[in-house]
């Protein structure tokens, strides 16, 4: 499975499950994960959790404009770029929003995604292969 499929799956599940219910995205951070918000650096997985579930709105909507993704590291690792827009419930107007992962392979715990401007996030599946299986099983079309 190429960089540009797994990418993309990721930030389907990802964006899909904080839209719907957002303390579902616990399992993906581990305690070494790291948010950077608006320069706030979150550490943690429940802090990370504690954070995206306490922001100011409860019902929002994203809108993938791009997901771009290119090879880092030399284990096969990978820089994905996300932009779109940001529907809040209640509001009229959209707002833009943009978020940057590094995803590096992790030898017995299979794709990490660390956050750089975003989150880590951990994947334990050991091939490409079966994580993108997975994500495609999860995603409502």
């Amino acid at each position: 499975m190429d960089p540009d499929s797994v990418s993309k799956a990721f930030v389907e599940h990802y964006y899909s499950t904080f839209d719907s219910n957002r303390a579902g995205l616990a399992n993906l951070y581990q305690d070494g994960s790291m948010l950077t918000f608006e320069g706030q650096k979150i550490m943690g997985s429940a802090n990370i959790v504690a954070k995206l579930t306490g922001l100011p709105f409860q019902q929002c909507q994203h809108q993938i404009s791009t997901v771009d993704c290119q090879p880092s590291g030399p284990a096969g690792g990978m820089v994905v770029f996300v932009s779109g827009n940001l529907q809040l419930a209640g509001e009229q107007h959209v707002l833009k929003f943009s978020q940057a992962l590094q995803a590096v392979m992790s030898g017995r715990l299979g794709l990490c995604f660390r956050g750089f401007i975003g989150a880590c996030l951990l994947v334990e599946y050991a091939s490409l292969d079966r994580y993108v299986e997975s994500l495609a099983s999860r995603v409502v079309v």
